[in-house]
């Protein structure tokens, strides 16, 4: 390799991606950065997330963005007003989720494949500010580097298998490794809630804290980071999250293709 090809080939010829072209370009991400740290709040309408396709459309591409930039040295992930993600769906309110055609479930399954591995690709420490209860995707924050929640959170899975669906998006894979088989098992066949005591008992969580400490605390932590190297910070989050990568790349395809076939409309 010439020296001219490997300079072309440096990230100092690269085209850096700039905060601007993609910190207002979401509805249900609102996005801030201060000297390095980025604070990540997702909403709906300025309130608590209410999962939708739209949020699952956008998520996975901020994923992709963020890690891009390297100008995020910290990320902080959090929630707006006293819940982090929902709405819970009772069982039984979709009795018959059987509406999927293949054409119409491509696009969800593409995303699927790629929401998780872009948030693992993202090279700057993750920190989550989990403000309440989690009720849908509660695996997109518990994978986080660092993982904080206010006292009144709890962890549930009422859209997948009480709720009608195949836990194949993820959940299948991170729930039994986060909380043990066993445990991660009756989590997801039986819509159990996990409050933010037990969650930190069994290692889902680092801090309890009253609501008020935060984002404080979260912010406090990202300082603490701070005071490592750029490329401590970057290759420290890269070597902690490679096993997760390896097993998302052979099974989250696999349970999301499950997850679509029992979706799919009777022929």
């Amino acid at each position: 390799m010439t020296t001219d090809h490997a300079r072309a080939m440096s990230h100092l010829d690269r085209k850096p991606t700039s905060f601007d072209s993609y910190k207002d370009h979401y509805k249900t991400i609102r996005m801030e950065r201060t000297d390095g740290i980025l604070e990540v709040a997702f909403h709906s309408d300025g309130g608590p997330l209410q999962w939708s396709l739209l949020a699952h459309n956008e998520l996975e591409d901020a994923f992709l963005e963020i890690g891009r930039d390297r100008e995020n040295d910290v990320v902080i992930l959090t929630g707006t007003g006293e819940a982090f993600s929902g709405p819970a769906i009772e069982p039984g309110q979709h009795p018959n989720r059987r509406t999927m055609t293949p054409e119409s479930y491509d696009p969800i399954q593409w995303e699927g494949k790629h929401l998780l591995p872009n948030l693992l690709a993202i090279e700057a420490p993750v920190i989550a500010a989990i403000n309440g209860p989690a009720v849908r995707h509660a695996e997109i924050p518990l994978v986080s580097d660092i993982v904080l929640a206010t006292d009144d959170t709890y962890f549930q899975d009422t859209a997948h298998f009480p709720g009608g669906m195949v836990p194949g998006d993820g959940m299948h894979i991170l729930m039994p490794l986060l909380m043990g088989p066993t445990r991660g098992k009756y989590f997801l066949y039986t819509g159990q809630q996990v409050g933010a005591a037990e969650a930190k008992e069994i290692g889902l969580v680092n801090e309890v804290l009253p609501r008020e400490d935060l984002l404080p605390r979260a912010r406090e932590l990202a300082r603490l980071l701070l005071q490592q190297p750029r490329l401590v910070r970057r290759y420290t989050r890269t070597v902690l999250t490679e096993d997760l990568r390896q097993r998302l790349h052979g099974l989250l395809g696999y349970g999301l293709a499950l997850e679509g076939m029992a979706r799919m409309k009777s022929g």
